[in-house]
């Protein structure tokens, strides 16, 4: 069992740290010359910081005094003991840089490449004891929230400062190449990176642009004195001391609202680049961006089913586009190359452009598609969003088609069966109700307990407290106790939720979550002649959601697409109420672990 005595020694940072840092020896370690240790520069009237590694604790302050940014850093806090190594430096230093730019004590001066993400021997240990380095850290009034406290905030979850998992680093890197190959040939590519709910799309879009804006500047440097990769250093040598012009589209407004809130502790990213598709293609109408990255381009409009069609004729007007046009249109038009995080089956409203559409418009460019498939945020794994998919008869990620009702083929075999359930998932809570009021009572005890839990539901009630928020004993949805829906769109997950406030799908779409009750609303039920799940239109509330027409099927499409949606939320676990009585004795069998 591995156990820490961490020293934290401070030093003046200035001309003379060196010497002063080289002084300092132990019984038998050279601290300060030739033993690893991880440092903080930090400056507490400007709430800058800087948080690095090395094996020479001396000369790395004097390199860092060369930096002129640096210099205005005023004290060097230096940690180390006596069972450091390099990897345990390496992970130690990821492991402040990501937590402490989400502490927001300080914004750091950290570029975010070369940051390690790897496994060492007794690796679990290590990690175990840098907890009890941030509570030393908390002591000395160098950060000023729990370790809990920051896992839950936004500015860790979006954070450009994690470290990526492989199947990330590999798309990034391609996406790096066809960067450099636009800067030096001039080759215009649309990029379009597909990915499940919970595969890091957000992350690596806000990864990127803060790379980008990085190694534009002069005086980047890699975190730590690891190498960085090909990608990064060939991309370096053409793109420092240039301006690309970038912008990061993101169509969701509680999404976009929350992500400015993010770009605004960041050191190098602005909230200005945010923009919804009109303001992108508006500012690129005369000079195209270089680089337009899109999340959740799979919530891009089309000209049907919107709200404000004259705002969209309007633009196409300014554009010179054709009245049919899209905002995927749009932003094609308005930057030379384009960046695209999208995932079909996310897509849940009839003004969002179909899959069709979206193949036929890139497939115009230079397309490139790059694949995520490593699930980050349920920690049911990628098998519980496959399983979500089959019982919910979706096409699956492995690309294979449910054919009718709700058959799965086996291997091997032309015959079709229901999917297995599972009962439980490894890490994962599934949990299922037959009664409303104690699944929130559920979901309540977990968000003051855990943070980050609230219920959601289908669009299956009117919004009834919208326009009368005076009356308490007015609710929308009327079971139980009586519930209301979210009172904001914006941030909603952030908000100061009531005990008996319950979000729509477009309150959590992007947002992690650490356990989610899902309801399933009466417009959506279960036919056993069929063996299908179906929707009834009528008890579909979302005027905008049902303006399909008579195709009954597309509707259906776009509701089950919901529940998935929500589904996989949760980080840590799902808890289920299903009001249709035959739907919910279809899915008890799948969701309860009894």
């Amino acid at each position: 069992m591995i156990s820490f005595n961490v020293q934290i020694r401070d030093f003046p940072f200035d001309e003379n740290s060196q010497a002063k840092i080289e002084a300092w020896h132990g019984p038998s370690r050279e601290y300060g010359t030739n033993w690893p240790v991880v440092y903080l520069i930090h400056n507490d009237a400007t709430k800058e910081a800087y948080i690095g590694e090395t094996l020479n604790a001396g000369r790395r302050a004097a390199q860092h005094w060369q930096v002129e940014e640096r210099k205005r850093l005023k004290t060097i806090h230096i940690m180390t003991d006596d069972t450091f190594n390099k990897s345990v430096i390496l992970d130690l230093e990821s492991f402040l840089i990501k937590y402490i730019s989400a502490d927001g004590k300080y914004k750091l001066q950290n570029g975010n490449a070369g940051l390690a993400s790897f496994d060492y021997y007794n690796r679990t240990e290590y990690e175990q004891q840098f907890r009890k380095i941030w509570e030393s850290l908390k002591e000395l009034g160098l950060v000023q929230s729990g370790i809990a406290d920051i896992e839950d905030s936004d500015l860790f979850k979006y954070s450009p400062y994690k470290s990526l998992t492989q199947d990330q680093q590999k798309v990034l890197e391609k996406i790096l190449f066809f960067v450099t190959g636009y800067l030096k040939q001039g080759l215009e590519y649309s990029i379009v990176v597909r990915g499940g709910a919970g595969t890091g799309k957000t992350i690596l879009a806000v990864f990127l642009l803060k790379l980008l804006n990085d190694l534009m500047t002069s005086n980047f440097e890699a975190d730590n004195e690891a190498a960085v990769s090909s990608e990064i250093t060939a991309l370096q040598s053409m793109i420092t001391g240039k301006k690309l012009r970038m912008g990061f589209v993101v169509p969701q407004q509680s999404l976009r609202e929350t992500l400015k809130k993010v770009f605004r502790s960041i050191n190098g990213l602005s909230e200005e680049i945010i923009m919804t598709p009109r303001e992108a293609a508006l500012a690129g109408k005369d000079e195209p961006f270089d680089l337009l990255v899109c999340d959740e381009a799979h919530r891009l409009h089309r000209r049907e089913g919107l709200a404000q069609y004259p705002a969209h004729d309007k633009t196409n007007r300014e554009l010179n586009l054709p009245a049919d046009a899209t905002e995927l249109d749009w932003i094609i038009r308005a930057s030379r190359m384009q960046l695209f995080f999208y995932d079909p089956d996310q897509s849940v409203r009839p003004s969002d452009i179909t899959k069709e559409m979206f193949s036929s418009i890139v497939g115009q460019q230079n397309k490139i598609q790059l694949n995520l498939t490593s699930q980050l945020r349920c920690l049911g794994g990628e098998d519980y969003i496959q399983y979500i998919h089959e019982v919910l008869n979706l096409q699956g990620f492995t690309g294979s088609l449910v054919p009718s009702g709700n058959a799965v083929m086996k291997e091997g075999s032309s015959v079709y069966s229901f999917p297995k359930p599972h009962k439980t998932f490894m890490d994962y809570t599934l949990s299922f109700y037959d009664d409303l009021d104690r699944m929130m009572d559920e979901i309540n005890r977990l968000d003051k307990e855990h943070g980050l839990s609230c219920a959601v539901a289908g669009y299956a009630w009117k919004w009834v407290t919208k326009d009368n928020t005076a009356d308490p004993s007015v609710v929308d949805i009327p079971i139980g106790r009586g519930y209301i829906w979210n009172r904001t769109y914006t941030d909603w997950i952030n908000s100061g939720r009531l005990p008996n406030e319950i979000g729509c799908i477009h309150t959590v779409q992007g947002y992690d979550l650490n356990y989610v009750g899902v309801i399933f609303g009466p417009e959506i039920t279960y036919d056993a002649t069929t063996g299908r799940i179906e929707v009834i239109k009528k008890n579909y509330m979302d005027t905008l959601g049902k303006a399909v027409g008579n195709n009954q099927e597309v509707l259906r499409t776009y509701i089950l697409n919901i529940y998935a949606t929500l589904l996989t939320r949760g980080i840590h676990g799902a808890l289920i109420y299903v009001c249709d009585p035959a739907l919910r004795e279809y899915l008890r069998k799948y969701f309860s672990a009894e």
